[in-house]
């Protein structure tokens, strides 16, 4: 079967990313590589068991497309424990609603948002009752 098993952030300032993400989700971001300045992301410890993936964040290579012209790169989706919560957090660091919080009939919460940095991300709360 065919997984993703890597995602990379681009952003135009990677401090403010780092910090966005670590404010909302509590990642950790070594650094991997000095030329070109590549950070990885933790979104657990190494030897956790949770299930989910690690990625990458750099500097963008290239200027984000105006509003109206798609995307230039992944959207990952990130499963919370408290949708509300984290949406609140989001925005408190920053962070901008894209697609407010709706029901996938009777599996999630979704959500989408923006960060500091213009890249969009989902929120995902599992709930059977979600309606």
């Amino acid at each position: 079967m065919n997984r993703v098993v890597h995602f990379e952030i681009q952003a135009d300032d990677p401090e403010r990313a780092m910090k966005f993400y670590k404010d909302v989700f509590g990642w950790d971001f070594p650094q991997w590589m000095k030329e070109p300045l590549y950070h990885g992301v933790m979104t657990a410890p190494t030897a956790s068991r949770e299930p989910g993936i690690n990625g990458g964040l750099l500097k963008r290579p290239a200027k984000t497309p105006p509003p109206m012209y798609g995307t230039n790169a992944y959207v990952c989706t990130i499963e919370v424990e408290d949708f509300d919560k984290i949406a609140k957090k989001i925005e408190g660091a920053g962070g901008k609603v894209a697609l407010p919080k709706h029901a996938i009939m009777g599996i999630a919460w979704q959500g989408y948002f923006t960060d500091t940095e213009g890249n969009t991300f989902g929120i995902h709360q599992p709930d059977k009752n979600a309606k």
